[in-house]
C-alpha cells in the first residue's frame, strides 16, 4: 500500500506542476515586462505557488481514496433504506452540515455587513440543503433536469429584478462560493452512489447534476434576503496589500495564517466524518483494509486543502490585486481582457476539483467523454468569462446583460444535446469557480477596478458568477457535436433498405 500511495503521490505531483507552472510563469513574465511587481508580493506569490502544489497533489489523492468512496458508499447506503422521509431528511441534513462548514461561505459571510453573519450562512445552508434533497429526488424518480434548470432559473431572475442591483453580485457569486473544494467532491461522488441502486439505461446520466441544482439553492436563498433586508450596502471588505520588507516577515505572514485554515478545515471535514461513522455503525460494512484506505484519504485531503488554502489566500491574492492594477493603469488598458483570457485558460487546471470531475466523467461514460477533452472545453469558457468580466470592469456593463443571455442559451441547448452532457455541463460551472477564482482573478479584478475609478461592487464582483455560466455552454457545445458525429457514424453503419429488400428471408436468419 505504501508503494502504491508514493506512485500515486508522484503523479499527482506531476499533475499539479502542469496545472500551476503555467499560470506562474504568465504573472512572472507580465511581472518582467509591463506590469512590475514589487519584490515581496512577488515573494509571496512564488511561495504560494509552492504551497499551491504540494496541497493540489496531496489533495486531489486524498479525493480520490477518501472523499469519493465515502460519498459513493453513503449514497446507496441512504437510498437502500426505501424509505422517501428518511431519505429527504437525510440529504437535507447532508446539505445543510457540508455547506455550514464550507470555508469559503464564513469569507462571504464576512464580506455583507447589511446581514448578519449566521443570518447569511444559515440561509444559503438551508438553500442547499432543501436543493440536495431536490436533487436526490430528481435521481430517485428520473425527473428531467432541463425541466427543472429552466424553472429554478426563471425564479432566480423573476426575484433578481426585486433585488437591489449592488446586492446582485452577493446573490450571483454565492453560487460558486458554496460549491467549495470540500462540498464537490464529496456531492458528486454522492449522486454515483444514488443512481448505482437503479438498473434503468438513464440511471448514469442522472448520477450528475447534484452540484447544479446544489449552486441554485444559494442564490434563491441570498436574493430573498436581500428583498427582507433591503441592503442599502452591500459593499465588500475592501482588500489590504501587505508590506513585506524581509523575508522574516514573509514567513510570518504564511505561518500566521496556516492554525486557522487547519481549525477552519478542521469544522469543514467534521460534518463529512461524523456522518460516515454513524452509517458504519448502523448497517454499513467495510474491509478494514478499505476503511484504512479511506483513514489516510482523509488525512491527504486535509493536509492538502489546508496547504492549498495558504497558499492561495497567502500568495495568490496580493500578486492577482495588484497585477490588476497595474495592468489597467496603462495607457492601453484593454490589453488586460487578452492577459486576463489566457490567466484564465490555465489557471482552471488549478482547481483541485476539477481533477475529480475529469476521473468521474471519463469512468462514467467508459471513457466517451475524455478527461482531456472535458479540460479544454472548460479551459475555453472560463477564457471566454474573464474577458467578459474584464470588459465588464473596464465598462461597467451590468452583469444582467450577460447572465441572462447566457443562461437563455444554455438551458435551450439542454433541449438538445444529451442529458448526460447537460448535467455534466452544469455541474462543471460550480466546479470551475472554486478558491482560484476567488483568491485570484476577483481580486485581480478588484484591482483593474480600482485603477480605472469604477465600482467594484457592480462591476468586479460578478467574476464568479460569470465563470459559473460559461462552461454550461461550451460543455454542451462538445455534446452537440459529439451527438452529430455519433448519428453520422450510426448513419453509415446502417444497411440501407433496397439491400434489406434485395435479401430473401432465409438470408436474413443466415445473416
Amino acid at each position: 500500500m505504501y508503494r502504491r500511495i508514493t506512485h500515486r503521490l508522484q503523479e499527482k505531483l506531476s499533475e499539479a506542476l502542469k496545472a500551476v507552472l503555467p499560470v506562474m510563469f504568465i504573472v512572472i513574465l507580465l511581472s518582467f515586462t509591463i506590469a512590475p511587481i514589487p519584490t515581496g508580493i512577488m515573494m509571496a506569490f512564488l511561495t504560494g505557488g509552492a504551497l499551491l502544489i504540494i496541497g493540489m497533489m496531496f489533495f486531489t489523492l486524498g479525493a480520490e481514496l477518501a472523499m469519493e468512496p465515502m460519498g459513493e458508499k453513503l449514497g446507496t447506503q441512504i437510498t437502500k433504506t426505501k424509505r422517501l422521509w428518511l431519505i429527504i431528511l437525510l440529504g437535507f441534513l447532508l446539505g445543510f452540515v457540508i455547506t455550514i462548514s464550507e470555508p469559503d461561505l464564513q469569507v462571504l459571510a464576512n464580506q455583507v455587513p447589511a446581514i448578519p453573519n449566521m443570518t447569511l450562512i444559515l440561509a444559503v445552508a438551508i438553500g442547499v440543503g432543501i436543493f440536495l434533497a431536490v436533487a436526490i429526488l430528481r435521481m430517485l424518480f428520473s425527473v428531467p433536469l432541463p425541466h427543472m434548470l429552466i424553472g429554478f432559473y426563471l425564479l432566480v431572475f423573476a426575484l433578481a429584478v426585486f433585488v437591489p442591483e449592488n446586492f446582485l453580485a452577493v446573490a450571483f457569486d454565492s453560487g460558486g462560493v458554496t460549491t467549495g473544494p470540500m462540498t464537490v467532491p464529496f456531492i458528486m461522488a454522492f449522486g454515483i452512489g444514488i443512481s448505482s441502486i437503479r438498473s434503468d439505461r438513464h440511471a448514469s446520466d442522472d448520477s450528475f447534476g447534484l452540484v447544479a441544482l446544489c449552486s441554485i439553492g444559494p442564490i434563491i436563498a441570498v436574493l430573498l434576503l436581500g428583498l427582507i433586508y433591503k441592503p442599502a450596502d452591500a459593499s465588500y471588505v475592501a482588500y489590504v496589500m501587505p508590506e513585506i520588507d524581509h523575508s522574516v516577515t514573509l514567513a510570518n505572514m504564511f505561518v500566521h495564517e496556516i492554525p486557522e485554515y487547519m481549525k477552519e478545515i478542521s469544522i469543514a471535514l467534521a460534518p463529512i466524518i461524523a456522518f460516515f461513522a454513524v452509517f458504519l455503525m448502523f448497517g454499513l460494512k467495510l474491509e478494514k483494509r478499505t476503511l484504512l484506505r479511506i483513514c489516510v484519504g482523509v488525512l491527504f485531503t486535509y493536509i492538502g486543502l489546508v496547504t492549498f488554502l495558504t497558499g492561495v489566500n497567502v500568495g495568490f491574492m496580493p500578486a492577482g490585486n495588484y497585477l490588476g492594477q497595474t495592468i489597467a493603469a496603462l495607457e492601453y488598458k484593454y490589453i488586460i481582457v487578452p492577459i486576463g483570457m489566457v490567466i484564465g485558460y490555465f489557471i482552471v487546471m488549478a482547481e483541485p476539483a476539477v481533477y475529480v470531475l475529469m476521473k468521474q466523467v471519463e469512468e462514467i461514460t467508459d471513457g466517451a467523454i475524455s478527461g482531456n477533452a472535458l479540460k479544454t472545453s472548460l479551459s475555453i469558457s472560463v477564457a471566454v468569462s474573464i474577458g467578459f468580466a474584464m470588459l465588464r470592469v473596464l465598462t461597467g456593463i451590468s452583469i444582467f446583460y450577460f447572465v441572462i443571455p447566457g443562461y437563455f442559451v444554455a438551458l435551450v441547448l439542454a433541449f438538445f444535446v444529451p442529458k448526460l452532457f447537460t448535467a455534466i455541463a452544469f455541474d462543471s460551472g460550480g466546479v470551475a469557480s472554486g478558491p482560484m477564482t476567488a483568491t485570484f482573478l476577483l481580486p485581480f479584478a478588484m484591482g483593474a477596478c480600482n485603477a480605472v475609478g469604477g465600482n467594484v461592487i457592480t462591476d468586479a464582483f460578478g467574476v464568479v458568477a460569470m465563470v459559473a455560466m460559461t462552461p454550461l455552454i461550451t460543455i454542451q457545445v462538445l455534446g452537440l457535436i459529439y451527438k452529430i458525429k455519433s448519428s453520422r457514424h450510426t448513419d453509415e453503419k446502417a444497411v440501407p433498405d433496397s439491400t434489406l429488400a434485395a435479401i430473401g428471408d432465409y438470408d436474413i436468419i443466415d445473416l
